[in-house]
């Protein structure tokens, strides 16, 4: 790992990290959505992989803008939380219960992308990297608009599964 020794140094090792994640779940996506027996879980999911695709092209602008490569890091959190979500693939459930264990591990997903995202921007924002800051919070909207969906298509899937 490179020496951090300002917040440029920081916000570079941040970008490089989301970029690893992202390019991490353009592969799990499609996995997530194969599992699934809701059809409209199943959709959502290659929805957000056309989105992430975009998170992933809006990472390589701001590479170019800070002239700096986005490769170099690989994300160990999301790699984790990718193996997690294969583990739920991998379950024996019933269906109702595998889709809300499915959002289970794909709201970790959301909420880590949530967390990188918010700081890499408030990083930008203090380095007055006005172009960069405005990719990473359209960024950020589609991610916690991913995460107020599968919130609440967990909500209608709660009411029809089997409590015991």
């Amino acid at each position: 790992m490179a020496k951090l020794k300002n917040t440029r140094d920081l916000l570079i090792h941040s970008l490089k990290d989301l970029y690893s994640a992202e390019t991490q779940l353009v592969k799990a996506l499609p996995k997530m959505s194969k599992a699934a027996s809701n059809q409209e879980l199943a959709e959502g999911f290659m929805t957000h992989l056309e989105e992430t695709k975009g998170h992933v092209a809006r990472l390589e602008e701001i590479a170019e803008l800070l002239d700096m490569t986005p490769r170099g890091v690989s994300c160990k959190a999301m790699k984790g939380l990718v193996e997690e979500g294969e583990e739920t693939i991998e379950e024996e459930a019933e269906p109702s219960i595998k889709d809300l264990a499915l959002i289970t591990a794909a709201q970790k997903v959301e909420h880590y992308e949530i967390s990188g995202y918010g700081s890499a921007s408030a990083l930008a924002e203090a380095l007055g990297e006005t172009a960069v800051v405005e990719l990473l919070q359209a960024t950020l909207s589609e991610e916690s608009d991913t995460d107020d969906k599968l919130t609440n298509l967990a909500l209608k899937l709660i009411a029809d599964a089997p409590a015991e």
